[in-house]
């Protein structure tokens, strides 16, 4: 079906985007970690963790789109396809590639010109602290904590606003890295890199 009508969204960020679309109407399902906007969480049922899923719950809300992220989520995937829905899977891990995620959908949702008008203002926000940042007389240097157990670096796209906001990503040279393994760090090599201001994402487990 063109566009689709029912869509479960596996991960927070094509909840947020076709929440900016206008779009949210069209979703059904969500992931458990979705905190953005905060309405989603009162008006959208929960799903899925991120590497788990209700299998159940998804097909009970006959969804004609299930939107999924990353090959973490390959094994979700591969059994809901087995079950005959239609799936679409997200790999963005750059800012370009989120920025190409936002059209992606848009198109998909038949909102373009919302996404491309949602797209400009991100890059016109990313333009504006560029030039914040080159007004400070220092950069720190930063260890974004993207997980703790085991402890993981940043993605690219973090280590890419990590410096545009005028930081030093001390583990820059594992950003191009996909999979979150290739990321993994030890305590010791933090402190070995010289003193950082650390960044930690708030992670939560929900029950689903």
């Amino acid at each position: 079906m063109f566009p689709p009508s029912r869509i479960v969204c596996l991960t927070e960020e094509t909840v947020e985007t076709l929440y900016l679309l206008g779009e949210q109407d069209r979703i059904v399902g969500i992931s458990g970690y979705v905190v953005r906007p905060l309405q989603a969480r009162r008006e959208k049922p929960r799903v899925s963790a991120f590497t788990s899923a209700n299998i159940d719950k998804i097909l009970a809300l006959k969804p004609d789109l299930v939107l999924t992220f990353s090959d973490l989520q390959a094994d979700i995937v591969a059994d809901l396809i087995r079950r005959g829905l239609d799936v679409h899977a997200f790999n963005q891990r750059t800012i370009a590639g989120i920025l190409d995620m936002i059209c992606m959908l848009g198109a998909m949702v038949d909102a373009s010109e919302q996404a491309d008008q949602l797209v400009r203002g991100l890059e016109s926000r990313l333009a504006e602290a560029r030039k914040h940042a080159e007004r400070l007389r220092g950069r720190p240097r930063v260890f974004f904590e993207e997980w703790d157990d085991p402890l993981i670096s940043g993605i690219g796209w973090v280590s890419e606003l990590v410096e545009i906001a005028g930081g030093v990503d001390i583990f820059a040279d594992r950003r191009n890295q996909s999979a979150a393994k290739d990321r993994v760090v030890t305590v010791e090599e933090v402190i070995a890199r010289e003193e950082a201001y650390p960044v930690v994402p708030g992670c939560s487990t929900f029950s689903v």
